[in-house]
């Protein structure tokens, strides 16, 4: 399909490439110089966008704002980890996360597409809070303290193999299974069940009359959502080496909020973005004071008032008018231009 909807989405490609260049350009001094600290966080950054991608999935397409998006990836973190210190299998955990969180997904969809607007948010947070209360009282999920001792691990990719003790090479392995979930829900929206999406955001009393059912979209735009989350959090264990219920507390998924909202609602791309911009500001911000959280706060409140489309919001319509088709058109004659002079009239 040929829209502005396919040209906004061939732009933020672009943005995702130059993304990971960035990325590569960035693995590769880090493991010249032997940097362990900033490539790890990286990595963890690439992660929490994956979260942040989710969250963009349903704000920005179907216009539902999820409060407890980290219900999913709390959920994947922890199966992943119950996997890992077990079977030490990297596709094995992640499969086992993915249905994990579809299956919390399906069953949270049904309660929270009941509802639209502030209660779907209210009712979405709720959720998350009261499983991670649950989480954090288990004791077979290490309850407060979490689960910790969970093993390294090497990741079969075909031929080759990669530990995810190795900074540059996890940072790799996350790089392309976030840029994966990432081309995957491009794909999504770029087809007519994006479009549906994208009516149920504009007006969606009307979309029943054109012959789609509002709760299957807003439902299957959950489950995905849900999945997206549920694979990002399978790969936080395998970097810290522990998980704990604080993946799943309301700062979790108001991070990734307010990454979305810095790099751009609507933008995919902007997720991934503003995700790796809040964490590194934390990082570096923090190494200068603790009231880290003022200063993202005061960016949280300077975007919204001064970028309210988002840093790639509004990046991106610069790049679409220099990738849309050039249609080569007659300049219409000026009404204030002179008419023609007759033969007899041309005479002296």
């Amino acid at each position: 399909m040929h829209d502005r909807l396919t040209l906004s989405m061939r732009a933020s490609h672009v943005l995702a490439l130059l993304l990971v260049a960035g990325a590569l350009g960035a693995a590769a001094i880090g493991a010249a110089l032997g940097d362990t600290f900033y490539l790890r966080l990286a990595t963890e950054a690439l992660i929490f966008a994956g979260l942040a991608l989710s969250v963009d999935l349903l704000l920005g397409y179907s216009g539902a704002l999820s409060l407890g998006q980290a219900l999913y990836f709390g959920i994947g973190a922890y199966t992943s980890a119950l996997v890992l210190m077990k079977v030490p299998s990297f596709w094995l955990a992640m499969a086992a996360a993915g249905g994990a969180s579809l299956l919390a997904a399906l069953i949270g969809g049904l309660i929270a597409n009941r509802v639209r607007g502030v209660y779907f948010a209210l009712i979405t947070f709720g959720m998350a809070q009261v499983c991670a209360k649950v989480v954090y009282n288990t004791r077979e999920l290490g309850a407060s303290d979490g689960m910790i001792g969970i093993p390294v691990i090497d990741i079969g990719l075909g031929p080759f193999s990669v530990s995810a003790g190795s900074p540059a090479g996890f940072f790799l392995v996350v790089l392309g299974v976030i840029m994966l979930l990432y081309a995957a829900s491009a794909y999504l929206l770029d087809t007519p069940f994006g479009r549906v999406l994208t009516a149920i955001k504009a007006n969606e009393k009307r979309v029943p009359f054109l012959g789609y059912s509002v709760w299957r979209a807003r439902m299957v735009c959950y489950l995905a959502a849900g999945l997206v989350a549920g694979l990002s959090g399978a790969l936080y264990p395998m970097l810290r080496g522990f998980v704990s219920p604080e993946l799943m507390f309301f700062m979790t998924s108001g991070n990734a909020v307010i990454s979305v909202i810095l790099g751009g609602v609507g933008t995919l791309v902007g997720a991934l973005y503003g995700s790796i911009f809040l964490v590194v500001m934390k990082s570096v911000v923090g190494s200068w004071t603790e009231h880290h959280l003022i200063v993202i706060g005061l960016l949280f409140m300077a975007a919204v008032v001064f970028l309210p489309r988002g840093v790639i919001g509004f990046i991106r319509p610069g790049i679409e008018r220099l990738m849309a088709p050039r249609r080569a058109t007659e300049a219409p004659a000026s009404s204030d231009a002179p008419l023609p002079l007759k033969a007899e009239e041309a005479k002296p």
